[in-house]
């Protein structure tokens, strides 16, 4: 078992432990590496010495609670002491009965754990939501379920490196689940008319009005805590590269038809299009090297390999440098499994189970393992550990978040890293991967913008 470390924070960790004690709702956007987890853990431990709190819930994706926190706990001596207690698996209604300081539990347990708390005493009196953007759509089942016991918390953290990576709107859910409206008011449609328009097809699209950037920036900044990785952390540079591929004849072809007909026909069957956003999505799935004629039963149809050729061609020129391969439909795994062989490691849907993430990790970092095949949206949050051998991050599917876009080549690009990262995007020219990736960069841009602003305010607050 390795030697537990001696945990010393930088002055940003010492500022930002300094801001989760003075307050009771408060949060942390920092970057993948940044720290947040042990931040986090020190201010808790404080407040827990001086009897602020007892109990804390952390709420986090499946993978971050099985490695991630544990990991920092024992990592640290600081932290060593604390009891951890993982609320998931067959084991879950003991663990819960049991007396622990930190609590873990993933964002699909909370209806079991609110049904189970019923009426008995409440554990918990800090609340800590890790990757908050989780409880960005107030609509979903999770914020619902988890919105009438906000009041129980005496204090809540939201943990975040990308509030805003999709839309400017996505912050509302996370900043009310930090204040109960504070912020922003009680409710979403009065901040919405205040601060957006409606635009598009219905008006279902919300566009920001003039000022509104600004504004959100200003209201959040004293409240939620940002330093940038550039003026604290010396990470070595990310190397973009797109790699632009011709389709064969045929598939282009069939992507065309597609495009045009939205239809196409095999001999396996028949792909219907109800509309051009279903077009756009099969014409991706095309560009990519197959299309799906009925996904229910995983039944698809071969169209090229231009794309999986490539990602065997890039790994030969990394000659033995671990490269991330990152996939999107399951069509695209089985053709990349079977390009780079049925016994390469996947993250995903059926893939290494998030208990075994350690044994992985271990071994890829031994350098026994030079490529890990990985789903954008399963391996975004919560595998942390890759950066120490990790050197490239091969986007053989393009996706439109940039939540997982980012968060994904921040596995590797991290403290600890000591080499240049290269991020290469495959793109089948002539297709909709110019756009997707066009799209994502935007994305990017606005996150930075909200950035800058925090980065302004809290280096003048020093």
């Amino acid at each position: 078992m390795p030697i537990a470390e001696n945990w010393e924070p930088l002055p940003y960790m010492e500022r930002a432990v300094q801001h989760l004690l003075e307050n009771a709702h408060a949060g942390l956007f920092l970057k993948p590496g940044m720290r947040k987890t042990s931040i986090t853990l020190a201010a808790y431990d404080i407040l827990r010495d001086i009897k602020m709190v007892g109990g804390l819930l952390v709420i986090a994706p499946l993978r971050v609670i099985h490695t991630s926190w544990p990991r920092e706990v024992k990592k640290w001596k600081e932290f060593e002491h604390l009891s951890v207690g993982i609320l998931h698996g067959p084991k879950k209604d003991k663990v819960l009965a049991e007396k622990h300081d930190v609590y873990l539990i993933n964002y699909e347990g909370l209806e079991w754990l609110f049904g189970a708390l019923g009426a008995k005493r409440w554990p918990f009196d800090m609340l800590v939501v890790d990757e908050s953007t989780k409880l960005k759509n107030i609509s979903s089942k999770r914020f619902k379920l988890l919105k009438p016991h906000l009041k129980k918390f005496k204090r809540r953290v939201i943990l975040t490196g990308t509030p805003m990576a999709n839309h400017l709107i996505d912050i509302f859910g996370q900043i009310y689940v930090m204040d109960m409206g504070q912020t922003f008011g009680a409710y979403i449609t009065h901040w919405r008319n205040r601060f957006f328009y409606p635009t598009g097809f219905g008006g279902f699209t919300w566009a920001p009005k003039e000022g509104t950037e600004e504004a959100i920036q200003e209201m959040t900044a004293p409240t939620c805590f940002y330093a940038h990785d550039d003026d604290w952390l010396k990470l070595p540079p990310i190397l973009e590269k797109d790699i632009e591929i011709e389709l064969p004849p045929k598939a282009m072809a069939a992507y065309l038809q597609m495009e045009d007909t939205l239809r196409l026909d095999f001999k396996e069957g028949r792909i219907n299009a109800s509309n051009a956003a279903v077009a756009t999505g099969k014409c991706r799935q095309i560009a990519n090297g197959g299309v799906f004629i009925d996904a229910s039963e995983n039944k698809w149809q071969q169209i090229h390999d231009a794309k999986t050729e490539a990602v065997v061609d890039l790994i030969e020129e990394l000659s033995g440098a671990p490269a991330l391969v990152v996939y999107e439909y399951r069509h695209d795994l089985e053709r990349l499994q079977k390009a780079l062989g049925k016994d390469t490691p996947f993250i995903g849907r059926g893939g290494v189970k998030p208990a075994k993430m350690p044994e992985l990790i271990n071994e890829w970092n031994r350098g026994r393992i030079p490529y890990i095949i990985v789903n954008a949206q399963s391996m975004a949050h919560g595998v942390d550990g890759l950066q120490e051998a990790g050197r490239a991050v091969i986007w053989h599917s393009l996706t439109y978040n940039y939540d997982d876009y980012f968060q994904l080549i921040r596995r590797l690009q991290r403290s600890g890293q000591r080499e240049r990262v290269l991020v290469a995007h495959i793109i089948a020219k002539g297709t909709v991967d110019r756009a997707v990736l066009g799209m994502v960069r935007a994305k990017g841009k606005t996150q930075r913008n909200f950035f800058d602003a925090l980065r302004r305010y809290w280096n003048t607050e020093s």
